[in-house]
Formats: structure tokens, C-alpha cells, sequence
């Protein structure tokens, strides 16, 4: 049987030196369009432990990688999306088979550092909703994401199996990025401002952005630590204190890099790094995603629990 092995592409230094990002009316460089990051999509966050400090795969590992993605997208293998306990096989975007072996670029080993003691403790009384074992009693024992409130930010940038799609625009002084999935959006007022009082705490935080040359730098903090930093929003949620510095580089026509930092000493004993393309896709449909009014879920795993009970 063949298939399609799909590799990424990866800019050169010497071809990223050479471009020229493009310039808005106004002189900033341009970053306008929509950027889903569905393409990498089937790479884990963290790195597996048999590649190491290694981030790259071989052409073996590749042809492995596909098969393993060919097999979930025909049900072979009945894990997660398009399986029995997932989403629905059609919901899925898939993506492509990529090289990049996880999406965590520091740490070095591509792992998420060492949790704090504290945070070990609160994760622990973290809701895990239907992935769980724990009781569903209340709209409470489920993720900000299944009731539809949040992802937090890097959790509605890192890309999932759906609704993946970022899109961004500029005017003199802002940027304003729109996330596919739920209904986030964020206003990031560039150059120097007054932060919020830390008593304002939001799911999104408070960002300020600055062009540090062609590079957007948003610094974002006074997030209100009821999500994770991880995909979905979901893993350890975060401390007020976690301070996520994200940066767009334009290094193509089609690709902006995006890395971001996450620095919260009072969850992680060190920072850590993700890295990844995002590519332009002007055809990509940014579909509305009425949660709220849509969301039977909630009802129906309640009612469901508590028909287990009878």
C-alpha cells in the first residue's frame, strides 16, 4: 500500500536573511492574514524520550511517523480523534507529517521542566472533565475549554485537531490577533503603556507589544491562573505571576515563525520554549464557533453520570 509522505519545509538561514518582510501604510512589518497552525497539528508538545536533545527526525523516523498518521486518519489505530472516546474523524484536520520531533524547543530535551511542589498540588485538584475519572457533579469538574470559556492564550495558538485557524490584524500603534476556536481574541497595544493594576486578571492577560526590528514581541502577564500554558489550555495550570513572551518573525511570504516563552517560577523550576511555523492559508475558512450555544455536552455527561449512578 503507498501513501503520501508530506515533509515540511524549512527556511535556510541564508534564504531567511535575504527576504525582505513586507511594510503596512504605516511603515511597521506586515503580519496580516490568516496563519492556522494546523499544519502541525499530529506533533506532540513534548519530546519523546528516544530522541533526546535531537529535534529533527531521520528519514525513518518519518516514514513511521506518516504510517502512524495514515493509520489514525483510517481508524486503524482507535486512539483519540476519530476513535471511539474522540471527536468525530470528519471534525479532524489532520495536517501534515512533519519533521520536527515536538513542539517544546527548550529545555534542550524538549520536556517540560520540573513542576514546583505547589504546583504539583494544584494540578492535582485541576479539573480534567471527560478525560477524567473524577466525578461530574457540576459544570465545575470541567475544563475551561469544554465549557467553552477559555484556552488562555498559547493553549488557543498551539495546534490542536480542529478549529485551528489565527488571524491577525495590524493599525498604527496595535495588533489584534483572532482565534478560530471559541472566541478569543486579544487587542495588543504596541510600544510603551501602562500595564493593567495586577488585580485585573484575565483569562487572555494583559499583552503590550513591541517591533524589536522585524520581530513582533508581545509580553503578556496578570493572567488569572484558571488554564494551563499546554494544548487545549489544558496540563498544570499557571500562576498570576506567569509572564509568556511571544515572538512573530516574518521569514517568509508564507511563514512566520512563532516561538514563546513561558516563565512561572511558581509552577516551573525553570522556563521553557516552544517553536513552530505558521503558515499563510488565504483560503482558509475562519468558521464561527458557537460553543455556548451549541455546548449539549456539559448536559449530556451530566445526565449520563448520573444515570451511571442509578
Amino acid at each position: 500500500m503507498f501513501f503520501v509522505l508530506v515533509v515540511a519545509f524549512v527556511v535556510s538561514p541564508v534564504f531567511a536573511q535575504a527576504y525582505r518582510v513586507p511594510r503596512t501604510p504605516w511603515g511597521d512589518p506586515d503580519l496580516q492574514g490568516i496563519w492556522p497552525s494546523t499544519e502541525f497539528a499530529s506533533v506532540p508538545l513534548e519530546r519523546p524520550a528516544q530522541f533526546g536533545t535531537r529535534n529533527l527526525l531521520n528519514d525513518d523516523e518519518m516514514v513511521a511517523r506518516a504510517l502512524r498518521e495514515r493509520n489514525r486518519r483510517e481508524g486503524v489505530e482507535r486512539d483519540g480523534a476519530g476513535g471511539p472516546t474522540g471527536s468525530p474523524g470528519h471534525w479532524v484536520e489532520w495536517g501534515s507529517t512533519q519533521r520536527q520531533a515536538s513542539l517544546l524547543v527548550d529545555p534542550p530535551d524538549g520536556r517540560m521542566p520540573a513542576m514546583t511542589a505547589a504546583s504539583a498540588a494544584r494540578a492535582s485538584k485541576q479539573p480534567e472533565g471527560t478525560s477524567g475519572k473524577g466525578p461530574l457533579n457540576s459544570p465545575l469538574d470541567f475544563t475551561m475549554w469544554e465549557r467553552c470559556i477559555s484556552r488562555g492564550v498559547l493553549g488557543s495558538t498551539l495546534p490542536v485537531l480542529y478549529g485551528s485557524g489565527i488571524d491577525i490584524t495590524q493599525g498604527p500603534g496595535v495588533v489584534a490577533i483572532r482565534y478560530e476556536m471559541i472566541h478569543e481574541h486579544r487587542v495588543i497595544p504596541l510600544g510603551p503603556r501602562p500595564l493593567l493594576s495586577s488585580a485585573i486578571q484575565q483569562y487572555m492577560g494583559d499583552a503590550r507589544g513591541h517591533w524589536n526590528g522585524d520581530i513582533l514581541v508581545v509580553e503578556t502577564r496578570n493572567f488569572n491562573g484558571r488554564t494551563g500554558p499546554a494544548v487545549g489550555g489544558g496540563g498544570v495550570p499557571n500562576t498570576p505571576g506567569m509572564v509568556l513572551t511571544e515572538r512573530f518573525r516574518r521569514v517568509s511570504g508564507d511563514t512566520i515563525q512563532y516561538d514563546a516563552t513561558v516563565r512561572d517560577p511558581g509552577t516551573w523550576v525553570a522556563p521553557w520554549t516552544v517553536s513552530f511555523p505558521l503558515r499563510l492559508t488565504p483560503e482558509y475558512g475562519m468558521h464561527e464557533y458557537a460553543c455556548h450555544e451549541g455546548n449539549y455536552s456539559l448536559r449530556n455527561a451530566l445526565s449520563a453520570a448520573r444515570a451511571a449512578e442509578r
